[in-house]
């Protein structure tokens, strides 16, 4: 009882309620599944975007996926829908015209969804968004990705997923925990490893994983690899605002999750997921990116003074990342590495950022920058990639200044090259289906060349 009271203290705190007096009850249910699903975050162009008019570029190792138009215009968005043809999109992520869609819309974990949150889903997305007549960027994908019937295939392999029946072994609680992660809240498409196709593999369920430029940790109660260290009071804060000081800063897709969604459940949702987090089944090696990972991500570094004591020596005699973090980093996060006293520019040390053995985020956060909204508190940290207003840093700049990073305050034993920011900064390592994916259309035409030559020796050999 402790326990729930101290987490709704915090999360009444940054709760902000999604519903409106004027809507129906139904209407008004709708609309917060669709926060706690995070609908927002992709079908709505950051900044200068109209709600759920879609338009926005989801990276993926293939090329951008653009995102639909989901309000109820009848011409470019959804307005003509049924509510079988609704549920088929999430269900089986096939639109009504019959067009398979990309897991980068996750129908994968919407197939979870119960029919009842389907049915409200539908009404608010029907009757409470206002229509956007207004037609989205169309997704273009290299051959043979563009081909969208070969998704019939993948999903015949891949889309195991049936609507979320509750475990009688777990808790009320836990099972809605389990439901808002699992189904809603999709948190397995970002955390959990995939194969060489690009699907999600079950047996290591939120042990971390690739997503594009960035790294979705391991979210599991490893104590190493995971978060077996975080108590739920940092769970909860986390998920309602971004940061635990001490421990890690949203930045990213995570931003996202946390300005769109997390951050407008309400206490006893909150509650839940941590309660169903905190009991996942331990992943304490997901691959090899945790294989070297010695202790937990956010115990990492320490307090460092020699930023200072190199103020006033000659630059022939300081590293080219130590001027970089003198010049761009240290007015906000102090030459200590300490942060500002408000908290508002975090420490670098004890910060899973910059003490995980795969260092995406932290050159992620440098080239991308920070920029999430929690209730009215603005959290933002300039990009350092080309155009920004603060400083163009090239590729072994960052290399530079990360490795002086993470010699000071972060994880010792990684070291970056140049080549390292160049793959990051284009979107991380490529899968197995990615890389093949030039050699398709050539190997197809060399095939066929043969086909045609073995037909018409048969066809010689025949008239003879």
């Amino acid at each position: 009882m402790q326990r729930f009271t101290l987490l709704s203290a915090i999360t009444a705190v940054f709760y902000v309620s999604p519903l409106y007096a004027s809507d129906n009850a139904q209407i008004a249910r709708g609309r917060y599944l669709a926060i706690a699903a995070d609908c927002a975050a992709c079908h709505t162009q950051p900044k200068k975007g109209l709600p759920y008019a879609g338009g926005y570029g989801i990276s993926s190792p293939l090329g951008s996926i653009y995102s639909t138009n989901i309000t109820p215009s009848k011409k470019y968005g959804i307005g003509s829908y049924t509510e079988e043809q609704f549920k088929r999109v999430l269900r089986e992520g096939v639109r009504a015209d019959g067009a398979y869609l990309y897991p980068a819309m996750p129908y994968t974990s919407y197939a979870r969804l119960t029919d009842n949150d389907i049915q409200d889903l539908y009404a608010y997305f029907m009757k409470g968004v206002s229509p956007v007549d207004k037609a989205a960027a169309i997704t273009h994908l290299p051959f043979p990705f563009n081909i969208r019937a070969s998704m019939w295939g993948w999903d015949l392999f891949f889309l195991n997923a049936k609507p979320f029946v509750p475990n009688p072994n777990y808790s009320a609680e836990v099972n809605r925990g389990a439901y808002l992660a699992l189904a809603l809240g999709h948190c397995d498409t970002c955390h959990t490893p995939r194969n060489a196709l690009m699907a999600e593999i079950p047996s290591q369920s939120m042990g971390g994983a690739a997503l594009s430029s960035w790294y979705a940790p391991n979210i599991t109660p490893s104590r190493i690899a995971g978060i077996g260290d975080w108590s739920a009071y940092d769970i909860a804060r986390y998920l309602k605002t971004g940061d635990v000081p001490g421990k890690a800063q949203a930045a990213g897709p995570m931003a996202e999750a946390i300005e769109h969604s997390f951050q407008y459940l309400s206490a006893p949702d909150i509650t839940a997921l941590v309660s169903y987090i905190q009991q996942i089944p331990k992943n304490d090696h997901s691959g090899s990116v945790n294989l070297n990972q010695q202790k937990s991500r956010d115990s990492y570094g320490h307090l460092s003074k020699e930023d200072a004591s190199l103020r006033g020596t000659h630059l022939d005699n300081i590293s080219r990342g130590a001027v970089i973090y003198d010049g761009a980093c240290a007015s906000c996060h102090q030459p200590t590495g300490i942060g500002s006293k408000d908290g508002y520019y975090p420490q670098l040390f004890h910060n899973t950022a910059t003490g995980s053995i795969d260092p995406s985020n932290l050159v992620a956060t440098i080239l991308n920058g920070v920029d999430r909204t929690v209730g009215q508190k603005h959290y933002f940290m300039p990009g350092f990639s080309q155009g920004s207003y603060a400083e163009h840093l090239s590729d072994t700049d960052i290399a530079e200044v990360s490795n002086y990073v993470l010699s000071r305050f972060g994880h010792p034993n990684v070291i970056l090259t140049e080549q390292d920011v160049i793959r990051i900064r284009y979107g991380g390592t490529k899968p197995f289906i990615a890389k093949i994916g030039p050699y398709i259309k050539p190997a197809l035409m060399v095939l066929s060349f043969l086909m045609v030559c073995a037909v018409l020796i048969f066809i010689r050999k025949w008239k003879k």
